[in-house]
């Protein structure tokens, strides 16, 4: 796998082995993984996966890269900018994950991107009410420090959706900005 190919299904199997299934747990290894690709860096794995996928735009590896990622705990800085780059993107069903990956960093560079999540609804998320993501990024610029993350809460004060304006509201009064 790599320079261009999609992952095989054997090589799906492997990595969604990683991803911890309640009631089973995990039934294969970081190291396992790591081997199978020849990789020793986790991180390295999953940024490698990560924009092969991106560049294939195959929805299948990007949640592979991502299960990598977060099975071998890599620092969020690193996967900040094909993120951001990433998540706009119609093509993948990944921008839940991305939204809380991106609030982690607590930087002000994820203010744009978290910006946009509480105003675009993905086509594959158009049945959800309650704006799951829109609620994610709305807490993730909670979380925040800064002005411009302040910014983007006080504009979503007069947001439409009630949704949004509720949890601005909540979450400008967890920062005491209100």
């Amino acid at each position: 796998m790599g320079g261009g190919q999609a992952m095989t299904p054997d090589e799906q199997d492997l990595v969604m082995g990683l991803a911890f299934v309640p009631g089973v747990g995990r039934t294969r290894t970081l190291d396992e993984v790591l081997a199978h690709f020849g990789e020793s860096d986790g991180g390295a794995l999953a940024l490698r996966l990560l924009r092969d996928a991106m560049e294939r735009r195959d929805a299948d590896d990007v949640e592979m890269a991502l299960i990598v990622k977060a099975a071998a705990g890599a620092p969020a800085e690193e996967f900040l900018e094909p993120l951001t780059e990433l998540f706009p993107a119609e093509w993948h069903r990944e921008h839940e994950d991305i939204v809380s990956t991106l609030g982690k960093l607590r930087s002000p560079k994820t203010v744009p991107t978290l910006v946009l999540a509480t105003h675009w609804v993905p086509e594959h998320l158009d049945w959800d009410e309650n704006r799951a993501l829109a609620v994610k990024a709305i807490w993730a610029l909670g979380g925040i420090p800064g002005p411009e993350a302040w910014e983007a809460l006080e504009g979503l004060r007069d947001a439409e959706n009630e949704i949004i304006r509720e949890n601005a509201v909540k979450q400008l009064a967890r920062r005491g900005e209100l």
